[in-house]
Parts: structure tokens; C-alpha cells; sequence
């Protein structure tokens, strides 16, 4: 691969331009090789769809198709004013008390942190009603985006009791949310949680460099200590090409 992104053309020399095989899936089957051959790295740049049509001969929506395929299997990811990088493979989350800053670094994906907020605020009802405070009340608010190889990955929002008032930004830019509880002595032993999807906000594509309306996944999750104390209250959205949620199912 040169320094340009360009794939070396011989990559692409026995294309069957007649066969039964779509050329598409042809296009993506050998830029798929080269990723997991290594001569596509993580983080290397692919050149854009139009440069790379017009020097295969083959038209913008084959080249957009095999892309999207890739993108789809979780080998390449867009990213918006960037363009197209080879990433990691996708992070899959067991539906387990743990936290994505966990999951990525038991994965070896090096986390890191964007705090866009960390203040306090008035409970609304429903934060009030989730870590079993008064309405008003003073919590402790935390907006992140979590990336892992400098990729975005998801927007974390999460509110805390007053109690943990005094985890400081540099707190939270270093270290997973729950990493700090564990460090306060909190114990955290079941949580309720809910999981959906819905369309990304204009702010959420932005920080996710996504389009605006792209799908994304989406967890509220209140977690509690060994007392029953609620400690935190999470609402994050994920990038759904980069993560999903694994659950067991067991026959009774």
C-alpha cells in the first residue's frame, strides 16, 4: 500500500468483469485480504471512492458497495473529514456489569477520553427518580466521548450522586467511570439496563463522525452497590459499526 492510501493495482488484476461473481464483492474481497494480511494496518487511510473507481475502470456505486461491506464486517470505518481508515475489529459487550472503558481495555483497544462536561445540576424527575433523590436535588453531571484507537466510539452521559462530587475532570479524562467508583469503595453488584436504537442527533453524529440521522445504539442503565444504593445513572449511544451488545440465552 502506497503513502496516498492507494492499494497497489495488481491487487486487482483478475478481476472477473463477466462471471456470475458481483464485482463488488470481488473489489471487497481483496481489499479485505490486505487488512487481514496486514498490508492494510489499523489506522491506514483508503483513497476515496472516485480515485479509486476511475483507476479500476468500474463505476462509484460498485466501489461505494464493496466499501460498505467492509464497513458493515467492522474492518473499515468512516469517518467524517478524515475519510475511510482500516480500524480494529468491533468491540462486542457481553451484557455484563461492566463498562465500555473495561471492555476496551480487556479487548487490548487503548481507550481515551473527550469531556465535553462535568457539572452539577438539578435532578429532573427521572434522574431523581433513578438514583433515588429529590426532585432538584444536587447531581453530579458527566457528558464523554469515549474513542478507542482514535476512533469515536460512543457518547457517554451519566449522573451521579452528590457524594462523588469531588471526581475532578482529570479524574475523569485518565480513567473508566466505574474504575473511580471501584477506587471510592463502591461495590456495584447489579444494574438495571435498557437497550435500543434510534437515529443519531445532529450533535451525537457530529461527535461520532457519522451522518446526521445514522443509526445508532443506544443503553440507560441504572447501576447499584451491594446495599442497594443507586450509583450511577448511565444514557450512551453507540456507533453500531464499531460495537453490539452479546447476550446468553438460556432454556429453563
Amino acid at each position: 500500500m502506497t503513502n496516498d492510501g492507494q492499494l497497489p493495482s495488481d491487487l486487482f488484476m483478475d478481476l472477473d468483469r463477466s462471471g456470475p461473481m458481483p464485482l463488488y464483492h470481488q473489489v471487497a474481497s481483496r481489499i479485505e485480504e490486505s487488512i487481514r494480511n496486514g498490508a492494510m494496518p489499523p489506522g491506514a487511510r483508503l483513497e476515496n471512492e472516485i480515485a479509486l473507481g476511475e483507476r479500476l475502470g468500474l463505476s462509484r456505486p460498485t466501489i461505494r458497495r464493496a466499501i460498505q461491506d467492509l464497513v458493515d464486517k467492522g474492518l473499515l470505518v468512516r469517518r467524517r473529514g478524515i475519510g475511510t481508515q482500516v480500524v480494529h475489529g468491533p468491540v462486542t459487550r457481553k451484557v455484563e456489569l461492566t463498562s465500555l472503558y473495561d471492555d476496551l481495555t480487556q479487548g487490548s483497544q487503548q481507550p481515551t477520553t473527550k469531556l465535553l462536561d462535568r457539572t452539577d445540576v438539578p435532578a429532573t424527575p427521572v434522574v431523581a427518580e433513578a438514583l433515588g433523590v429529590e426532585v432538584g436535588a444536587t447531581v453530579v453531571h458527566v457528558l464523554r466521548v469515549r474513542f478507542a484507537e482514535d476512533v469515536p466510539m460512543a457518547v457517554l452521559e451519566n449522573y451521579l450522586p452528590p457524594e462523588f462530587a469531588d471526581i475532578t475532570d482529570e479524574d475523569l479524562r485518565a480513567h473508566g467511570l466505574y474504575q473511580l467508583l471501584r477506587s471510592r469503595g463502591v461495590t456495584m453488584r447489579v444494574a438495571k439496563q435498557r437497550i435500543g436504537a434510534r437515529a443519531a442527533t445532529d450533535d451525537e453524529a457530529g461527535l461520532l463522525e457519522i451522518e446526521d440521522g445514522d443509526p445508532v445504539l443506544t443503553m440507560s442503565r441504572t447501576a447499584y452497590d451491594a446495599s442497594g444504593r443507586a450509583v450511577e445513572y448511565g444514557l450512551h449511544c453507540y456507533r453500531p459499526d464499531r460495537y453490539s451488545f452479546e447476550v446468553t440465552l438460556v432454556d429453563k
